[in-house]
């Protein structure tokens, strides 16, 4: 009969569905940066700015204190810096400083505060040089600190700077090397680690022999997870920022996990992202429903994207997936195909959303294929009738 050969048509089709989950990209190689602003007095000084100025390539970025003196800053490239106070910004125009520091390192990471203490800072002028020879020291210990720090970033930079010209050429195997070298210079840095990873499991892609492919998705995973445990490590409340990255280590061990066969431990780690980063919770929740449609776990599949649409109603893939899935457990009565209670709802809703969009036509076929109307209004406006002439 025509209406099972149509069904067996649609029933391979999903067979054959291939879903890719989308690997999320943490941030890049910046530090954050921090500190108080405070006058001889020792009061809070407001609105004041501070200028951190890379001595290596001399871009600049201005920041400006609160009512507390604070500053903060999230996005400061890595490398060494001249830090400057003004009281205001016409100040810093005109070159009138209050105070500067000089030679600070900014690494991949949280950096510790530099502060501006006006009064402090007096009171050691005054003393000139009656420093004791321990305070001398120590001083010379923390400059040769900074040295070799901002010496150490440099070398990174460079490296994450050669690794990520390598990928997006789809280079992979001098993206590895780079990274590679970047953690024999420090092996401490998280960012550099989960790179490593997606490099080892993009490269995947350009391999013949199944034991190479599983060789280098074990790397990636190998990677991913000592991203994540130093990222555990150092993740703190002043970074508003580190669940955001953590969870993305997450998500991209998934994706390796999954692309390795290991659905369960995929799953889990999705989870793993939700918990760490609700706010991205439509996204994996999505792939995780895309792990599970390529399992064949279509009951499991459903229940991730209907999470996914609680999070973001408005994503509309994730209702037409939803639907994809709900369509395999359609059942025939005698010619009849009779599809799984809101299959229809679900491509009709993606239809909605995304009129024209990238599915738009298989959405229609399938709501033919179960006897189900297509609303044809989506996407246009209607009409308004004409006046009554009197």
């Amino acid at each position: 009969m025509k209406v099972k050969k149509l069904f067996a048509a649609f029933t391979l089709a999903i067979l054959v569905l291939g879903l890719c989950a989308v690997p999320l990209f943490a941030q890049g190689a910046s530090g954050t940066v921090k500190g108080v602003c405070k006058d001889s007095d020792g009061n809070p000084i407001a609105d004041a700015v501070v200028v951190w100025a890379n001595q290596d390539n001399g871009q600049k970025y201005t920041l400006r204190t609160n009512k507390k003196g604070e500053y903060f800053s999230l996005g400061i490239g890595g490398g060494t810096y001249t830090v400057t106070l003004y009281k205001t910004a016409d100040d810093a125009k005109a070159n009138k400083e209050l105070f500067h520091f000089g030679k600070v390192p900014v690494t991949l990471d949280d950096n510790p505060p530099i502060d501006f203490n006006l009064k402090q800072a007096m009171q050691d002028a005054a003393k000139g040089q009656g420093l004791t020879p321990e305070q001398v020291k120590a001083q010379q210990e923390a400059q040769a600190k900074h040295a070799k720090e901002a010496n150490t970033v440099k070398a990174l930079n460079e490296k994450l700077a050669a690794a990520k010209v390598a990928s997006d050429a789809s280079d992979y195997e001098t993206a590895i090397t780079n990274l590679v070298a970047a953690n024999e210079i420090d092996p401490t840095r998280d960012l550099i680690w989960f790179k490593l990873g997606d490099a080892y499991r993009l490269s995947v892609t350009k391999q013949t022999d199944p034991a190479e492919k599983q060789k280098r998705l074990d790397a990636a995973v190998d990677s991913y997870h000592k991203a994540v445990e130093l990222k555990q490590a150092a993740t703190n409340d002043k970074d508003p920022n580190a669940n955001k990255s953590l969870a993305a280590y997450y998500n991209n061990l998934a994706e390796a996990y999954s692309k390795a066969g290991k659905t369960d431990d995929a799953i889990k780690t999705y989870q793993q992202a939700v918990a760490t980063d609700p706010t991205s919770a439509a996204q994996y929740y999505f792939n995780m429903g895309a792990v599970l449609t390529n399992a064949g776990k279509a009951d499991l599949a459903i229940d991730a994207f209907d999470k996914s649409i609680a999070a973001d109603p408005t994503r509309a893939e994730a209702y037409y997936q939803k639907g994809v899935n709900l369509l395999g457990k359609a059942t025939l009565q005698g010619d009849k195909m009779v599809a799984a209670p809101g299959t229809a709802e679900a491509f009709q809703k993606y239809l909605e959303l995304v009129p024209t969009g990238g599915h738009s036509e298989e959405a229609k076929a399938m709501l033919a294929s179960i006897g189900s109307s297509v609303e044809t209004g989506f996407g246009t406006k209607k009409k308004t009738p004409p006046k009554k002439s009197n």
